[in-house]
């Protein structure tokens, strides 16, 4: 599965890649799904300024800072208390200042599958905060999960930490999203991101991805018996 992983990412042409600008990635037609689609990887602080009015308080403005400071946003990454996603704006930003970060602990997860109508999008974090977007651009958050659910969350987080465990972060930055009949599976990380992708039928058998992607699966089926109890 490494070589598999590390094949997916040489194989990409670095000097055609997408970018994202400065609003990021749009894969969906609705602004909302797209705010929140860039929002789950951590890696564009002006999204979530912007979510907030350009008005950010407390940790927020600490975090949001167009200058910031690294004693603060070290006391923030090194607080398992934190949000998980605060934590991990925290870690990113110290890598842009050249601070030292721990390596490979895993502080979030996003599965996306490229389908003809559209993009699904599954985001799960380790303090049970998840969200989900569905090809028709249908929309689940949930801060957090149900207790009852935290077992399976447990299980994504273990299953993506031991990917981690076995490759190397991705040296640039985010890529377009995945197309269709392809699935990836993004790790962020406290030092970058990690990610493997390929053809959904062939990651769905590989020894390494099948565990990551079938605990997203059983992640999944408890988001769309919750959801079509609340309709």
């Amino acid at each position: 599965m490494i070589s598999i992983f590390s094949r997916v990412r040489a194989a990409w042409d670095l000097r055609r890649r997408n970018r994202a600008g400065r609003r990021g990635y749009r894969p969906y037609r609705d602004k909302g799904c797209n705010s929140i689609y860039n929002m789950v990887f951590c890696d564009m602080p002006q999204i979530f300024r912007a979510a907030l009015d350009n008005k950010p308080e407390g940790d927020w403005a600490t975090l949001l800072a167009k200058v910031p400071l690294a004693p603060a946003l070290k006391q923030i990454a090194d607080d398992p208390a934190q949000e998980t996603r605060m934590r991990l704006l925290a870690f990113n930003r110290l890598r842009e200042l050249k601070q030292p970060v721990p390596e490979k602990q895993l502080m979030g997860v996003i599965i996306e599958v490229g389908m003809e109508e559209g993009l699904d999008m599954l985001a799960a974090f380790p303090d049970g905060r998840v969200r989900y977007i569905n090809h028709k651009e249908k929309m689940s958050v949930y801060e957090p999960v149900p207790n009852a659910w935290m077992a399976t969350v447990r299980r994504l987080m273990q299953a993506s930490q031991e990917v981690v465990d076995r490759i190397g972060p991705w040296p640039h930055a985010r890529i377009a999203p995945p197309t269709t009949g392809m699935i990836r599976m993004s790790f962020l990380s406290s030092d970058g991101l990690y990610f493997g992708q390929g053809a959904i039928a062939f990651m769905e058998n590989d020894e390494v991805a099948k565990p990551v992607i079938h605990a997203g699966v059983a992640l999944l089926k408890l988001i769309a018996a919750a959801d079509a109890k609340n309709e």
